[in-house]
Protein backbone atom coordinates (compact mmCIF):
# COMPACT_ATOMS: atom_id res chain seq x y z
CA UNK A 1 0.00 0.00 0.00
CA UNK A 2 1.39 3.36 -1.02
CA UNK A 3 1.69 6.02 1.67
CA UNK A 4 3.84 9.12 1.60
CA UNK A 5 6.91 9.12 3.67
CA UNK A 6 8.15 12.36 5.70
CA UNK A 7 11.76 13.88 4.51
CA UNK A 8 14.31 13.45 7.22
CA UNK A 9 17.94 14.93 7.10
CA UNK A 10 18.30 12.89 3.66
CA UNK A 11 16.65 13.12 0.97
CA UNK A 12 13.66 11.00 0.27
CA UNK A 13 15.50 9.20 -2.77
CA UNK A 14 17.95 8.50 -0.27
CA UNK A 15 15.39 6.95 2.18
CA UNK A 16 13.73 4.66 -0.61
CA UNK A 17 16.90 3.19 -1.22
CA UNK A 18 17.68 2.58 2.70
CA UNK A 19 20.84 4.88 2.27
CA UNK A 20 22.21 5.96 5.15
CA UNK A 21 21.58 9.41 6.43
CA UNK A 22 24.63 11.34 4.77
CA UNK A 23 26.18 14.65 6.50
CA UNK A 24 25.25 18.27 4.72
CA UNK A 25 28.81 18.06 3.24
CA UNK A 26 28.64 14.82 1.68
CA UNK A 27 25.18 15.96 0.01
CA UNK A 28 26.93 19.11 -1.25
CA UNK A 29 30.04 17.48 -2.61
CA UNK A 30 28.17 15.17 -4.54
CA UNK A 31 26.15 17.82 -5.96
CA UNK A 32 29.06 19.89 -6.64
CA UNK A 33 30.63 17.50 -8.54
CA UNK A 34 27.41 15.98 -10.72
CA UNK A 35 26.94 19.46 -11.75
CA UNK A 36 30.52 19.55 -12.63
CA UNK A 37 30.24 16.54 -14.73
CA UNK A 38 27.55 17.69 -16.26
CA UNK A 39 28.94 21.00 -17.33
CA UNK A 40 32.35 19.84 -18.34
CA UNK A 41 30.96 17.25 -20.18
CA UNK A 42 28.27 19.26 -21.90
CA UNK A 43 29.50 22.04 -22.39
CA UNK A 44 33.04 20.75 -23.45
CA UNK A 45 31.83 19.12 -26.51
CA UNK A 46 29.62 22.09 -27.40
CA UNK A 47 33.07 23.89 -27.45
CA UNK A 48 35.83 21.36 -28.69
CA UNK A 49 33.76 18.54 -30.45
CA UNK A 50 30.34 19.93 -32.33
CA UNK A 51 32.24 21.31 -35.22
CA UNK A 52 35.62 19.99 -34.89
CA UNK A 53 37.74 21.02 -36.89
CA UNK A 54 35.42 23.60 -38.63
CA UNK A 55 31.39 23.82 -39.33
CA UNK A 56 31.60 22.05 -42.96
CA UNK A 57 33.84 19.31 -41.69
CA UNK A 58 32.06 15.84 -40.75
CA UNK A 59 34.12 15.32 -37.70
CA UNK A 60 31.94 17.48 -35.70
CA UNK A 61 29.75 15.98 -33.55
CA UNK A 62 27.19 18.42 -34.54
CA UNK A 63 23.80 19.34 -32.01
CA UNK A 64 23.43 15.77 -31.96
CA UNK A 65 26.76 14.69 -30.31
CA UNK A 66 26.07 18.11 -27.76
CA UNK A 67 22.93 16.51 -26.91
CA UNK A 68 24.20 13.07 -26.14
CA UNK A 69 26.75 14.14 -24.13
CA UNK A 70 24.42 15.73 -21.77
CA UNK A 71 22.92 13.13 -21.60
CA UNK A 72 25.82 10.69 -20.97
CA UNK A 73 27.09 12.69 -18.67
CA UNK A 74 23.83 13.02 -16.83
CA UNK A 75 23.76 8.99 -16.71
CA UNK A 76 27.06 8.86 -15.17
CA UNK A 77 26.73 11.31 -12.23
CA UNK A 78 23.32 9.62 -10.85
CA UNK A 79 25.44 6.82 -11.56
CA UNK A 80 28.15 7.90 -9.39
CA UNK A 81 26.81 9.93 -6.44
CA UNK A 82 23.10 10.01 -7.00
CA UNK A 83 22.50 8.12 -3.68
CA UNK A 84 24.62 10.26 -2.12
CA UNK A 85 22.29 13.33 -2.86
CA UNK A 86 19.68 12.59 -5.11
CA UNK A 87 21.43 13.67 -8.60
CA UNK A 88 19.86 16.62 -8.84
CA UNK A 89 22.85 18.79 -10.51
CA UNK A 90 20.01 21.60 -11.40
CA UNK A 91 19.38 24.09 -9.29
CA UNK A 92 15.38 23.45 -11.46
CA UNK A 93 15.56 20.00 -10.02
CA UNK A 94 15.96 20.52 -6.42
CA UNK A 95 13.54 23.24 -6.34
CA UNK A 96 10.59 20.63 -8.64
CA UNK A 97 11.77 18.33 -5.70
CA UNK A 98 10.90 20.32 -2.90
CA UNK A 99 7.55 21.52 -4.25
CA UNK A 100 6.32 17.70 -4.69
CA UNK A 101 7.68 17.53 -0.95
CA UNK A 102 10.99 14.88 -2.13
CA UNK A 103 13.94 17.08 -0.45
CA UNK A 104 14.07 18.66 2.91
CA UNK A 105 13.55 22.47 2.63
CA UNK A 106 16.86 23.02 4.62
CA UNK A 107 19.02 21.67 2.03
CA UNK A 108 17.79 23.54 -0.96
CA UNK A 109 20.05 26.74 -0.49
CA UNK A 110 23.07 24.10 -0.02
CA UNK A 111 21.95 22.41 -2.98
CA UNK A 112 21.92 25.20 -5.34
CA UNK A 113 25.51 27.06 -4.00
CA UNK A 114 26.93 23.53 -4.33
CA UNK A 115 25.20 23.48 -8.33
CA UNK A 116 26.17 27.01 -9.37
CA UNK A 117 29.81 26.87 -8.15
CA UNK A 118 29.88 23.19 -10.03
CA UNK A 119 29.60 24.60 -13.07
CA UNK A 120 31.35 27.67 -12.74
CA UNK A 121 34.36 25.42 -11.74
CA UNK A 122 33.77 23.67 -14.64
CA UNK A 123 33.45 26.73 -17.37
CA UNK A 124 36.61 28.13 -15.72
CA UNK A 125 38.28 25.12 -16.58
CA UNK A 126 36.96 24.69 -19.96
CA UNK A 127 38.11 28.50 -20.24
CA UNK A 128 41.58 27.73 -19.03
CA UNK A 129 42.09 25.08 -21.25
CA UNK A 130 40.88 27.31 -24.23
CA UNK A 131 43.55 29.72 -23.08
CA UNK A 132 46.28 27.02 -24.33
CA UNK A 133 45.23 27.92 -27.80
CA UNK A 134 46.12 31.07 -29.72
CA UNK A 135 42.71 32.86 -30.22
CA UNK A 136 40.66 30.14 -29.09
CA UNK A 137 39.27 31.65 -26.16
CA UNK A 138 38.38 34.69 -27.64
CA UNK A 139 36.34 32.92 -30.16
CA UNK A 140 34.53 31.36 -27.99
CA UNK A 141 34.05 34.51 -26.08
CA UNK A 142 33.04 35.93 -29.06
CA UNK A 143 30.27 33.72 -29.88
CA UNK A 144 28.95 33.28 -26.78
CA UNK A 145 30.81 30.48 -24.90
CA UNK A 146 27.92 28.07 -25.71
CA UNK A 147 25.33 30.13 -23.63
CA UNK A 148 21.86 30.14 -24.20
CA UNK A 149 19.80 33.57 -25.85
CA UNK A 150 17.06 34.54 -27.25
CA UNK A 151 16.07 36.82 -30.43
CA UNK A 152 20.03 37.35 -31.97
CA UNK A 153 21.54 35.31 -29.12
CA UNK A 154 18.90 31.99 -30.41
CA UNK A 155 20.47 29.84 -32.73
CA UNK A 156 17.49 29.49 -34.74
CA UNK A 157 16.42 33.09 -34.55
CA UNK A 158 13.45 32.47 -32.05
CA UNK A 159 12.10 35.74 -29.76
CA UNK A 160 11.94 35.81 -26.26
CA UNK A 161 8.48 34.08 -25.55
CA UNK A 162 9.01 31.17 -27.95
CA UNK A 163 12.09 30.11 -25.66
CA UNK A 164 10.51 31.31 -22.30
CA UNK A 165 7.56 28.53 -23.19
CA UNK A 166 10.20 26.20 -24.56
CA UNK A 167 12.42 26.06 -21.52
CA UNK A 168 9.40 25.81 -18.89
CA UNK A 169 7.17 23.36 -20.74
CA UNK A 170 10.49 21.42 -21.21
CA UNK A 171 11.50 22.03 -17.45
CA UNK A 172 8.50 20.19 -16.38
CA UNK A 173 8.52 17.57 -18.89
CA UNK A 174 11.85 17.33 -17.46
CA UNK A 175 10.98 16.98 -14.08
CA UNK A 176 7.77 14.94 -14.76
CA UNK A 177 10.12 12.19 -15.65
CA UNK A 178 11.80 12.19 -12.77
CA UNK A 179 9.37 12.61 -10.35
CA UNK A 180 7.67 9.32 -12.13
CA UNK A 181 10.73 7.41 -12.07
CA UNK A 182 12.16 7.82 -8.62
CA UNK A 183 8.65 7.12 -7.22
CA UNK A 184 8.46 3.37 -7.85
CA UNK A 185 11.24 0.71 -6.51
CA UNK A 186 11.00 -0.94 -9.72
CA UNK A 187 12.09 1.76 -11.72
CA UNK A 188 14.89 2.33 -9.88
CA UNK A 189 17.57 0.26 -11.74
CA UNK A 190 16.77 2.22 -14.98
CA UNK A 191 16.00 6.01 -13.64
CA UNK A 192 19.80 7.08 -14.63
CA UNK A 193 19.43 5.37 -18.04
CA UNK A 194 15.73 7.33 -18.54
CA UNK A 195 16.63 10.57 -16.83
CA UNK A 196 19.69 10.97 -19.03
CA UNK A 197 17.37 9.78 -22.45
CA UNK A 198 15.00 12.40 -21.36
CA UNK A 199 17.51 15.50 -21.20
CA UNK A 200 18.97 13.66 -24.57
CA UNK A 201 15.43 14.49 -26.31
CA UNK A 202 15.14 17.75 -24.62
CA UNK A 203 18.77 19.02 -26.49
CA UNK A 204 17.35 17.35 -29.55
CA UNK A 205 13.91 19.22 -29.51
CA UNK A 206 15.25 22.97 -28.30
CA UNK A 207 19.14 23.37 -28.93
CA UNK A 208 17.88 25.01 -32.36
CA UNK A 209 15.58 27.64 -29.86
CA UNK A 210 17.63 28.51 -26.76
CA UNK A 211 20.56 26.49 -26.90
CA UNK A 212 18.45 24.18 -24.40
CA UNK A 213 18.99 25.51 -20.70
CA UNK A 214 16.34 23.46 -18.24
CA UNK A 215 19.23 24.36 -15.46
CA UNK A 216 20.24 27.96 -14.49
CA UNK A 217 23.23 26.37 -13.03
CA UNK A 218 24.41 25.69 -16.30
CA UNK A 219 23.32 28.95 -17.79
CA UNK A 220 24.73 30.59 -15.01
CA UNK A 221 28.32 29.00 -16.17
CA UNK A 222 28.07 30.05 -19.47
CA UNK A 223 27.35 33.21 -19.00
CA UNK A 224 30.24 33.96 -16.69
CA UNK A 225 32.67 33.67 -20.27
CA UNK A 226 30.29 34.26 -22.81
CA UNK A 227 29.87 38.06 -22.88
CA UNK A 228 27.13 40.96 -22.21
CA UNK A 229 24.51 39.84 -24.22
CA UNK A 230 24.25 36.16 -22.15
CA UNK A 231 24.57 37.77 -19.03
CA UNK A 232 21.92 40.54 -19.94
CA UNK A 233 19.49 37.42 -21.01
CA UNK A 234 20.28 34.93 -18.22
CA UNK A 235 17.29 35.60 -16.13
CA UNK A 236 14.76 34.33 -18.86
CA UNK A 237 17.04 30.70 -18.28
CA UNK A 238 17.00 31.07 -14.29
CA UNK A 239 12.80 31.97 -14.49
CA UNK A 240 11.91 29.95 -17.09
CA UNK A 241 13.18 26.46 -15.53
CA UNK A 242 12.43 27.59 -11.95
CA UNK A 243 9.13 28.34 -12.90
CA UNK A 244 8.17 24.98 -14.85
CA UNK A 245 10.31 22.72 -12.45
CA UNK A 246 7.43 24.21 -9.61
CA UNK A 247 4.81 23.99 -12.24
CA UNK A 248 5.40 20.33 -12.31
CA UNK A 249 6.55 19.54 -8.67
CA UNK A 250 2.77 21.26 -7.63
CA UNK A 251 1.29 19.01 -10.16
CA UNK A 252 2.83 15.90 -8.96
CA UNK A 253 1.95 16.54 -5.15
CA UNK A 254 -1.76 17.46 -5.87
CA UNK A 255 -1.71 14.43 -8.18
CA UNK A 256 -0.94 12.13 -4.88
CA UNK A 257 2.19 10.63 -6.48
CA UNK A 258 4.32 9.27 -3.63
CA UNK A 259 7.49 7.57 -2.77
CA UNK A 260 6.96 4.12 -2.37
CA UNK A 261 9.05 1.11 -1.29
Amino acid sequence: MSSERPVAASTSEQIVEDAPARSAIQLYAAEFFGTFLLVFGGLGTALFAAAFPDAGNALGVGFLGVALAFGLTLVAGISAVGHISGGHFNPAVSLGLRFAGRTDAKHLAGYWISQIVGGAVATSILAAILAGKPGAFSAAHDAGFASNGYGSASPGGFGLWSVFLTEVVLTAVFLGVILSVTAKPEYRALAPIAIGLTLTLIHLISIPVSNTSVNPARSIAAAIYGGGTPLAQLWVFIVAPLVGAAIAGLVVRVGGRSVVR
